[in-house]
């Protein structure tokens, strides 16, 4: 008897996470573009059911809250797939690359242990799709206060 292979989805629930509908855009963009095979995530703000994660790494937020922060971008990534996109999480080939923007102050060295939150994420939801290639820097503020911005390149 063959063993069914977990759902990103699955894995996502054994997370605790469950992916919400997007919230529209808060300006004049698209929160997606497709490109033949490719999706373009805009930037997805760090944010729960609360409102914005919002705070300064290397001020008032620490690596670990960053990583939360950085974490629910990623889940938002995944929520305008699902959603906007209308694509199945297990659809997803490849994400591509991603884009972290992390608000910190001049001094703070740690954004790539911040963008782990998101990366570890996308791998372990995803598996080897969820591997991707990333940038991550730090800026002086984010829109809304966000403390964490992604934007992502998915294959399909």
């Amino acid at each position: 008897m063959s063993q069914k292979r977990q759902s990103a989805k699955d894995r996502l629930m054994m997370l605790g996470y469950e992916l919400a509908k997007p919230s529209a855009p808060a300006a004049s963009y698209l929160p997606i573009a497709k490109s033949a095979n490719l999706i373009f995530v805009s930037g997805q703000l760090s944010a729960n059911e609360k409102g914005i994660i919002g705070g300064v790494l290397g001020k008032d937020m620490n690596i670990e809250q960053g990583q939360v922060a950085a974490r629910h971008c990623a889940l938002s990534i995944l929520s305008q797939i699902a959603f906007s996109a209308n694509v199945e999480l297990d659809d997803i080939k490849k994400i591509v690359k991603i884009t972290v923007l992390v608000c910190s102050t001049p001094l703070f060295q740690d954004h790539h242990l911040v963008a782990n939150g998101a990366s570890d994420l996308l791998a372990t939801v995803l598996g080897e799709s969820g591997k991707h290639a990333r940038a991550a820097f730090g800026v002086v503020a984010l829109p809304l206060g966000a403390a964490v911005e992604i934007e992502a390149i998915i294959e399909v």
